[in-house]
């Protein structure tokens, strides 16, 4: 993989409906600053990601207007209802000369406290392969649950991975399979499965267990203890 400089598509165009509260939880502060804004801080910090751009939603008020992070430039776009809907207008608004063969990163901007020596990990290996992704093997056992809440079997953990980003693709390759999976009417989760529908193999790369994503104020408390330990 060449070291030209890597743009990131960070969706963030929710409304934190899980997690409650007036003013989403992108925008509450995390050291005194925004979660959005400390999940691009950490982005902006890796010396290969060279972009930033940022899907928000429609007449965002809360949004500070920046255009640039240390050396990363700062673009945004309008996202939209779902996830994968603002990821794929992320990809199609970034600059024309990231081509269609460029590898593009894509992070939650909940997740402010993932290592830089992950996401190195993630642009070696996955530059080396179809792409991939960051994760850690499951370690809990594993239950399904019926109807009732009560724990109807334990289901074998071999093989079984949770999924974290950033995750890295080819550009054309990622838009065409998100473009697939909405004709398909089928909703994807992340962009490894849009990628698993369309024949490839994502690389697993495993990272550190504490890139948290925040959804509840006691994973805020938790990323907030997480955030100067994770450099």
């Amino acid at each position: 993989m060449s070291d030209y400089p890597l743009w990131c598509v960070v969706p963030a165009a929710g409304t934190g409906r899980r997690f409650g509260g007036q003013v989403p939880k992108q925008y509450l502060p995390l050291h005194g600053m925004p979660l959005l804004l400390r999940t691009l801080e950490r982005l902006a910090s890796h010396p290969r990601v060279g972009g930033l751009m940022v899907a928000l939603a429609e007449d965002d008020p809360h949004w500070p207007g920046i255009d640039r992070i240390g050396k990363a430039q700062v673009l945004t776009c309008i996202g939209g209802g779902e996830r994968a809907d603002s990821v794929l207008r992320g990809l199609e608004a970034l600059p024309e000369q990231v081509d269609a063969e460029a590898f593009v990163l894509v992070h939650d901007a909940a997740r402010p406290c993932v290592r830089v020596a992950d996401i190195d990990k993630l642009i070696e290996l996955g530059g080396n392969a179809e792409g991939g992704l960051l994760g850690a093997p499951l370690r809990d056992t594993l239950k399904r649950a019926g109807s009732d809440g009560c724990s109807h079997t334990t289901e074998s953990r071999e093989g079984r991975w949770r999924a974290f980003t950033p995750q890295m693709f080819r550009r054309g390759v990622l838009t065409r399979g998100l473009h697939r999976a909405f004709d398909a009417k089928l909703t994807v989760t992340d962009e490894a499965m849009a990628m698993e529908r369309a024949g490839l193999r994502p690389l697993l790369v495993e990272g550190a267990e504490d890139n948290l994503k925040v959804t509840t104020p006691a994973d805020f408390a938790l990323a907030e203890f997480l955030w100067e330990r994770t450099r």
